[in-house]
């Protein structure tokens, strides 16, 4: 074994490693391609570190001093909290592949901790810009098919609180959409979300006016060339979008799922279900819209009482 764990860390386990995620966990390709940034940078690292290529036995050997000088390196190159915690995550995940595969252990390194960030609430539309936004989405392009593809998109994003990535998913076996929909979210998770009439009634619109020839399997949203429509095509929408509006730069799609979430449970929603409807895995993740709803009425207090004014 010794001899074995020697040889030098080919960038084909990172590879391997890569490939087991994308099959087990279903990985997305913007998290592929930031997993295999984030451990080819802290083996590049471990290089200049130790001053010469990384080995397995150095992996074996890792200690959470160097895993801490990693991390302070990030930062120093003003990498914020967030990244730096995904760094960890993908670096943590690669490890204990390694340490399977070799038959190691280094427990004091795969529990290791990252640094701790601060909550950063969503940032929603207020109901009064998201119905502008809906009422505005067929006036980017002049294009009939077009007006009506942007008007589904964001429909969809705001009725059924889906993730870009989800919208972008549908494809035209799906579709006429009835009262719920099959949603495959992060982790290969499917849920079941309701889909209001608007949602249906826009999909159908724009179904009717796409000049592609769609097959069962191919995506519905189209780009102006026929191709998928990709979700730098969505955040140019939003941004011509909320450049015509007057809205903040928060008015990403992702907003609208936020919007959806927020609105919900304003208007009562129950948590429970819609954490279900977000497919959020844990509550704690649905519950920051519970400390937004909290502040927003806390600013509305301030503002509103005599006291808060003076």
């Amino acid at each position: 074994m010794a001899r074995r764990i020697e040889k030098i860390l080919a960038i084909s386990e990172v590879e391997n490693w890569i490939g087991e995620l994308r099959n087990g966990r279903g990985i997305s390709e913007h998290t592929h391609i930031a997993y295999l940034t984030d451990v080819s940078e802290f083996l590049q690292f471990q290089k200049n570190y130790n001053e010469h290529n990384p080995t397995i036995a150095n992996l074996e050997a890792l200690s959470p001093r160097e895993m801490r000088a990693f991390l302070a390196d990030c930062q120093k190159r003003e990498i914020g909290a967030s990244s730096r915690n995904r760094k960890l995550s993908a670096i943590k995940s690669f490890l204990r592949y390694v340490y399977k595969k070799y038959d190691l252990k280094n427990d004091a390194v795969l529990m290791s901790r990252g640094p701790k960030k601060a909550q950063r609430l969503p940032r929603p539309l207020s109901m009064i810009d998201a119905d502008k936004l809906l009422d505005t989405a067929n006036e980017i392009d002049k294009r009939k098919w077009v007006q009506a593809r942007d008007t589904a998109l964001v429909t969809l994003l705001y009725a059924c609180g889906l993730r870009i990535s989800e919208a972008l998913s549908i494809t035209k076996s799906q579709t006429p959409l009835g009262s719920e929909l099959r949603i495959k979210g992060k982790g290969n998770k499917v849920r079941i979300v309701p889909v209001l009439p608007a949602a249906r009634d826009a999909v159908e619109a724009y179904l009717k006016l796409v000049p592609y020839v769609l097959e069962p399997s191919d995506v519905i949203f189209r780009g102006i060339r026929g191709g998928a429509m990709s979700s730098r095509q969505s955040a140019l929408l939003m941004e011509k979008l909320r450049n015509l509006l007057g809205l903040p730069a928060s008015a990403t799609p992702h907003a609208m799922r936020h919007s959806f979430a927020s609105h919900l449970l304003a208007a009562g929603g129950d948590i429970r279900a819609i954490q279900e409807l977000l497919g959020h895995s844990s509550l704690s993740a649905t519950q920051v819209y519970t400390k937004l709803d909290e502040t927003q009425l806390i600013d509305v207090y301030r503002a509103a009482h005599p006291k808060g004014r003076s």
